[in-house]
């Protein structure tokens, strides 16, 4: 059951950050570079792709739902009880939050599927949305006073930072793939320059969660449990770092190698996806508060 709950939240994290993070980059920080992309056939497949990236987020809501509501029970046969999926959504925190999230959600695939050509700045809104009522349904809601809604605060700055970097990385992957005529080497040097603002900020918003969490720098014991996992994300994250350097460097060339930045680029989504499976995996673990 928490096996199934870790894939769930992973999933759902996953396609959340990728919704809010490509449309952020696509209709924002990167409009000026596609005007010649948004009028070919690769924009068709992309909506296509975040149509499928909307539909992947409401089922694993649902499923984030139905496992919580089974682990509440102790009993699979929770996942499908309407009593306790009542109980669930009316009578616990995180049921209050997810009622907004998965109006949201369902929201944001009906605009997908009807309206997604049309104001792209109120679909970048709804997945802003989406995006930060996943905050309150961390560590953050375990505080009482002021210390939790700070907390919820600081995790919402934490997933604009994740979501941008992760959603940037996949419209640069779709750029280097599909698109033709689009300023390739505008667009790198435009995500490099925010990449330092980005991992800035997810350090410091993450430093900040550690803290609050375990009551010290590093949770201890260091590198056992929660403390082992955090270990993992930070490396893999780290590689992410190195390969956006590599990234950078590439773009610099006089001619610009594209396929050695392809490959760069998947490895580095490869390392931020290992990174989100741990983080979905800190969730359900205890911070080991001191």
């Amino acid at each position: 059951m928490q096996e199934a709950l870790i894939l769930c939240r992973f999933v759902h994290f996953g396609a959340v950050l990728l919704l809010f993070g490509s449309g952020l980059f696509r209709h924002v920080l990167f409009s000026s570079a596609l005007q010649s992309f948004e009028a070919s056939p690769a924009r068709r497949r992309l909506d296509q792709m975040l149509v499928g990236l909307t539909i992947l987020a409401l089922l694993s809501a649902v499923g984030w739902l139905m496992l919580t509501a089974a682990n509440m029970s102790d009993d699979w046969h929770g996942a499908a009880d309407p009593s306790t999926l009542a109980r669930v959504l009316g009578q616990t925190f995180f049921g209050h939050v997810w009622v907004v999230h998965l109006a949201l959600n369902a929201l944001a695939l009906l605009w997908a599927l009807f309206r997604a050509p049309c104001a792209p700045r109120r679909w970048l809104l709804l997945n802003v949305l989406l995006l930060l009522t996943l905050a309150p349904v961390g560590h953050g809601a375990m505080f009482d006073g002021v210390r939790g809604p700070l907390l919820i605060v600081n995790q919402m700055l934490h997933l604009i930072g994740v979501g941008s970097w992760l959603g940037g990385l996949l419209m640069l992957a779709v750029l280097l793939i599909t698109a033709s005529g689009v300023d390739l080497r505008g667009a790198l040097a435009r995500f490099s320059g925010l990449g330092y603002g980005l991992v800035a900020l997810i350090i410091v918003t993450g430093m900040i969660n550690v803290r609050a969490l375990s009551g010290a720098i590093w949770p201890q014991p260091a590198l056992s449990g929660f403390g082992l996992v955090l270990a993992v994300k930070v490396t893999l994250v780290l590689c992410m770092l190195v390969l956006a350097g590599v990234n950078r460097r590439l773009a610099r060339a006089n001619v610009l190698p594209v396929r050695a930045l392809r490959v760069s680029v998947l490895f580095e989504g490869l390392f931020g996806a290992a990174a989100l499976a741990a983080v979905a995996l800190l969730g359900t673990l205890p911070p080991l508060l001191g």
